[in-house]
């Protein structure tokens, strides 16, 4: 080997046309998406496809809690709430039912006056994480400050 140089963690098969991870693990980085594309080696992205499909979290009333969850990021909603709103949203992500979001934190409650009936979980002060569920997803995710 080379100085400067680092060996690839992935073995190319030519007679299969695929590529292997020696750790044994798949990708977590889509820098190391990018460079087997570069290498022009395939690679099944069936598993990332149904994950992406699988998703809870089906529409979003507010766009900049919809930005923070897809982006990661947002200028509407205040840098120091992001942290617990998207551990929030990840759990809503990955809840089939309302009571799954019924964690010690959460201070879940149904919200009374609505059909279908609204949900909503406590973030930090008076703001909250409202939503309802439909057919085991999450539908119309908002982020409200009320009381």
């Amino acid at each position: 080997m080379k100085m400067g140089t680092t060996a690839s963690p992935w073995r190319y098969d030519g007679a299969r046309g695929s590529a292997q991870f020696l750790a044994g693990q798949r990708p977590r980085s889509a820098g190391v998406l990018r460079l087997l594309a570069a290498r022009k080696l395939v690679v099944d992205n069936s598993q990332l496809i149904a994950y992406a499909v699988n998703s809870m979290i089906r529409s979003f009333k507010s766009k900049p809690l919809a930005e923070l969850w897809e982006k990661g990021r947002t200028a509407k909603i205040d840098a120091k709430m992001h942290e617990r709103v998207l551990r929030r949203l990840d759990r809503l992500d990955a809840a089939a039912t309302p009571q799954e979001m019924n964690i010690p934190g959460f201070d879940f409650h149904a919200l009374r006056g609505f059909k279908p009936t609204r949900y909503s979980v406590h973030v930090n002060g008076p703001w909250c994480i409202t939503f309802e569920f439909e057919d085991g997803d999450a539908c119309r995710v908002d982020f409200d400050r009320y009381h």
